[in-house]
């Protein structure tokens, strides 16, 4: 029974947190200021790491929390302050918004499709024990995580990209800096 209770209470953090990171992520969609997006991206990090933990792959979501969120997002808070984004906005929301709200409602029809089909029915309830947590954490393990690593790429590539956009925008044709 206890074993029982802790596998329902793993599978219902599972849930909050990917939820969490779910709204985190939307919110980087559509928060105006380049601080808030920030912050968004930092906390759908740490429910990341938090879904890391709970499929037992703890050195995942210490370097997830550690490395990704207390040094890399700090160098990405940096360089957006160092930008000082504080011009006046032309328009409310990027015409991204659209195809991205067009992708969430796919990503969620594709979720509950896939969760409708893992519910045990009457047949599948007796022979087979499903796909859970331990699977996928040793399916992330040996299958994915080179696409975990490139993250890390990705973001030091944002970073070097923004500061050439403040090198470039600091420059004046006439003050003879190269």
């Amino acid at each position: 029974m206890i074993n029982t209770l802790l596998a329902s209470l793993d599978t219902l953090l599972l849930v909050v947190f990917a939820l969490c990171a779910l709204i985190g992520a939307a919110l980087m969609l559509v928060l105006k200021q380049p601080m808030r997006v920030a912050l968004a991206l930092i906390s759908t990090m740490v429910f990341l790491g938090g879904i890391y933990g709970l499929l037992g792959v703890h050195y995942i979501a210490a370097f997830q929390v550690l490395i990704y969120v207390g040094a890399v997002m700090v160098f990405m808070v940096y360089v957006i302050m160092l930008l000082d984004p504080r011009e006046a906005f032309t328009r409310r929301y990027s015409w991204l918004l659209v195809p991205g709200a067009i992708g969430l409602v796919l990503l969620l029809g594709a979720l509950v499709i896939g969760i409708w089909n893992a519910l045990p029915t009457g047949s599948r309830a007796t022979g087979s024990t499903g796909f859970g947590l331990s699977q996928f954490a040793a399916a992330f393990l040996n299958e994915y995580w080179l696409h975990f690593e490139l993250t890390s790429v990705l973001l030091v590539a944002a970073v070097v990209a923004a500061l050439a956009v403040i090198k470039v925008s600091r420059k004046t044709p006439g003050d003879g800096r190269g």
